[in-house]
């Protein structure tokens, strides 16, 4: 201990248990008690006190010591110099022995020993043990005698008040340390939570400048967070007010902006079944002019041990986005709606011309050209139809009963052609006979679409493979080639409408990236889904499942 705690006036804890920092006056007033106990104590058993006797000097040393102590400025004086008093006190406790050898005052010493170690440290255990050899073990010996009751009593006086200050010294160095690293854990624990509040306070700054609405809900579905640009949103959809609750019911409508949802179609209550999704689009606000269309996504937050503890929701404002849309399908509804009236005057026109026999054999081939050219034409303005009717709503089905494998088969034969023409290779694996029950024009335009596409996109002297089997209770149609490929960045856009992959637009593969769109939206509305494995130059496979009843599928 490099310089002992002092304070302005004793506390009742250092009197009495001596735990805090020594304090000259509580150590001192503690001593100079158990001395006037001892000497009353024994006046009352018969053995008066004499002030002229050892016992009274020893009485008036302890006297002048708690003087010293109550009015020596010991904080101005050097740290070491507050020694002086336990050493007085052993001074003290030998006179007081010497004056009545029947006295206990020897078990004073743990005082004055408990006091060294503290000032000290370990080296008060040697000061303790010297200065008690040399003050309180040869005064003795000297004045009684040396015997084995006076030697014994001599020497251990001194070596149990050295142990006292041995284990004061280590008690206190070990409380010591473990105050320093307390401190520092605090000191440490108070600086981690202000890096954590201004870290707190910095995301808090940044959720609310970003333009989307970020929500959290916790594992009850409680709302945990949410940022000043959802709140707008929610003021917009819940004028009255919000619980703060998943699934609480408001004027949040669906994609359509006509029909509320139900508190099991909120986003929000979705999110609290575990479900993630992208792309969830929304219309919140009661009035036309104000409302807004918003895209939800939302994903599931889960603990150290994978268990669900809430999910966090992303509400990006597609209402510019939704309106253009609106504007855009309504002209491409119309324009293709004009433009299917002449391109079947055309057409018809120019297959009247080619059922004659009279014309020149140059003026059949120009004709040819025109007929190529106009059925391109219409499936183009077919796919815009279809592309604007499937924002209306789900594409209508008519299922009928009808051979898909035929289906299939008449696909290859119509893209015969343009394999041969590509010098590319056609592999169609399917049953001699397959009746299911489908609409059978627009299963129709999903196998034309894959099947052009997989020769369209795969180089002279490729390969292309169709296969169709029934899988238990549902359609698996499978088309492969071994074509360009598809880029892993560019799958999860692949069935977004108008989307063309890099590969395809460095070659210049014509397209206007409807097709998968179309064939995406047609599968879906017979419930099943399409998917696809492919790898950049090695080729794609597109994998259509279609659910049917095994007792049609004959």
């Amino acid at each position: 201990m490099s310089e002992p705690a002092r304070r302005a006036a004793p506390r009742v804890g250092d009197l009495i248990a001596l735990t805090d920092a020594p304090d000259p006056r509580a150590l001192q007033g503690t001593f100079a008690l158990l001395v006037v106990l001892d000497i009353t104590i024994r006046s009352i058993g018969g053995q008066p006190f004499a002030a002229g006797t050892l016992s009274g000097v020893a009485i008036t040393v302890t006297l002048v010591t708690c003087a010293l102590a109550a009015l020596v400025p010991w904080d101005r004086l050097p740290w070491w110099a507050i020694s002086v008093l336990p050493l007085l006190d052993l001074a003290a406790l030998s006179l007081q022995r010497l004056g009545d050898t029947t006295s206990t005052a020897g078990l004073f010493i743990l005082i004055p020993a408990y006091w060294l170690g503290r000032i000290f440290g370990k080296m008060g255990a040697p000061i303790v043990l010297g200065a008690g050899l040399l003050v309180v073990t040869i005064p003795a010996l000297a004045v009684n005698g040396v015997n084995p009751s006076s030697l014994s009593r001599g020497v251990l006086i001194p070596l149990v008040g050295a142990w006292v200050a041995y284990a004061t010294a280590g008690t206190f160095a070990k409380i010591s340390a473990q105050r320093e690293a307390a401190e520092r854990h605090r000191a440490d624990l108070a600086q981690a939570l202000e890096v954590i509040e201004h870290q707190r306070r910095v995301s808090d700054a940044i959720l609310d400048s970003v333009d989307v609405g970020l929500l959290l809900l916790d594992s009850t579905g409680a709302y945990a967070g949410i940022n000043r640009r959802h709140t707008d949103f929610m003021t917009l959809a819940y004028p009255d007010g919000h619980a703060g609750k998943a699934g609480q019911l408001g004027y949040v409508y669906g994609a359509d902006g006509q029909h509320l949802l139900s508190s099991e179609e909120m986003p929000t209550r979705r999110a609290m079944h575990g479900e993630e999704f992208d792309d969830c689009r929304i219309w919140v606000g009661n009035d036309p002019l104000t409302a807004r269309a918003l895209s939800v996504s939302a994903r599931t937050v889960r603990d150290e041990d994978g268990n669900f503890a809430g999910a966090a929701l992303a509400y990006k404002d597609v209402t510019e986005f939704m309106r253009a849309m609106e504007v855009k399908d309504g002209f491409v509804a119309s324009v293709s709606h004009e433009l299917r009236t002449p391109l079947t005057s055309i057409r018809g026109y120019a297959d009247l011309l080619m059922e004659r026999n009279d014309l020149p054999e140059d003026a059949v081939r120009q004709l040819s050209v025109v007929v190529r050219n106009s059925e391109r034409l219409s499936r183009l303005v077919r796919d815009l139809l279809h592309s604007a009717q499937t924002d209306v709503g789900p594409v209508q089905v008519m299922r009928t009963r009808c051979d898909l494998a035929l289906l299939v088969r008449d696909a290859v034969l119509a893209a015969a052609p343009a394999a041969a023409a590509s010098q590319i290779t056609i592999d169609c694996d399917v049953p001699e006979r397959l009746l299911v029950m489908i609409d059978q024009d627009r299963i129709r335009q999903v196998v034309d679409n894959l099947v052009s596409n997989a020769i369209k996109y795969t180089p002279p002297q490729g390969a292309v493979g169709i296969r169709l089997r029934v899988d238990g209770g549902r359609i698996d149609l499978s088309v492969a080639d071994t074509g360009i490929g598809i880029d892993a960045a560019d799958r999860d856009r692949l069935f977004t409408r108008f989307f063309r992959s890099r590969h395809a637009e460095e070659q210049s593969i014509q397209g206007i990236g409807l097709g998968l769109s179309i064939t995406k939206s047609i599968v879906e509305s017979h419930g099943g889904r399409i998917e696809v494995d492919s790898e950049v130059g090695r080729g794609s496979t597109f994998r259509v499942r279609v659910p049917v009843d095994p007792a049609d599928a004959l």
